[in-house]
């Protein structure tokens, strides 16, 4: 079995949101029968979708077997998958897309790099490897000195976790590596079997013992706008929050964001 295929990436994921969904929250009694599970088991699972427990096992194994939208609806209902998680389960499903490696681009044009560079807010471009391509001044002065990582090491995700700096000066540094991890790991499974990707995965379980433990749970979130406490670098007491905007390029670039950090009024 390939462990990078789409049928063992599905099954992976509804492994994991099988192990998060309690008892109680799908409606059976916290005491029904003795658990070994963290959460529901396979077989009521199968229960709440509507399909036989064998069928469903198979899924969570990743073995290739055939599954109807009307299934893995129902699977998603079971599961009370959030809007984004039934999206990106949808997406895992899809039996007519074809399993490729999309291309990643980590050149732009010169414009770009001028736009990027022209903002007041501090501001960079990533690609959905989170490879950091360009970035202004401010965002250098804010958040990261992007010029002194090597350019295969300029990722953002790498940098989160790696860079005692910016973790020191991040005060809501938990909730937003989730987010990140999160966010990579829609990619991740969009680029099943691209080495970059798994490398760096690889790479970065072995660096952070906490990168690891938030990988593990299979969390996915879409891209949205996410709040960032930042602390000064020149005085621990000062502190700004920024919104992160992030906007897709035109169609020359499509897996390119341009990601701007905007100053939170104090009313806000």
């Amino acid at each position: 079995m390939n462990e990078h295929s789409r049928a063992k990436t599905l099954g992976d994921y509804l492994k994991s949101r099988r192990n998060r969904l309690q008892p109680e929250q799908a409606g059976f009694k916290a005491s029904y029968g003795n658990r070994r599970t963290p959460g529901l088991r396979r077989e009521e699972v199968a229960i709440l979708a509507g399909v036989s427990p064998t069928y469903y096992a198979w899924l969570e194994q990743g073995r290739e077997v055939t599954a109807s939208r009307e299934i893995m609806e129902s699977i998603g209902k079971a599961l009370k998958l959030t809007a984004d998680e039934h999206t990106y389960l949808m997406k895992l499903w899809n039996p007519h897309e074809p399993e490729i490696i999309p291309s990643i681009n980590t050149m732009l044009n010169t414009q770009w790099r001028e736009i990027i560079g022209q903002l007041s807010y501090p501001s960079f471009i990533s690609n959905e490897r989170s490879e950091i391509l360009a970035w202004n001044d401010e965002a250098a002065r804010t958040i990261v000195d992007f010029a002194a990582w090597p350019d295969v090491e300029r990722v953002m995700l790498r940098v989160l976790f790696v860079d005692p700096g910016l973790r020191s000066r991040m005060v809501n540094w938990e909730e937003f590596a989730r987010h990140s991890v999160a966010v990579f790991r829609t990619y991740y499974d969009k680029h099943l079997n691209d080495p970059w990707y798994i490398n760096m995965v690889d790479q970065l379980a072995e660096e952070s013992e906490e990168f690891n433990a938030m990988w593990k749970l299979h969390n996915i979130q879409l891209k949205t706008v996410n709040r960032v406490f930042l602390r000064s670098s020149d005085s621990a007491a000062q502190t700004a929050a920024y919104d992160i905007h992030s906007f897709m390029s035109p169609t020359e670039h499509p897996d390119v964001h341009i990601c701007v950090y905007t100053p939170v009024s104090e009313a806000e």
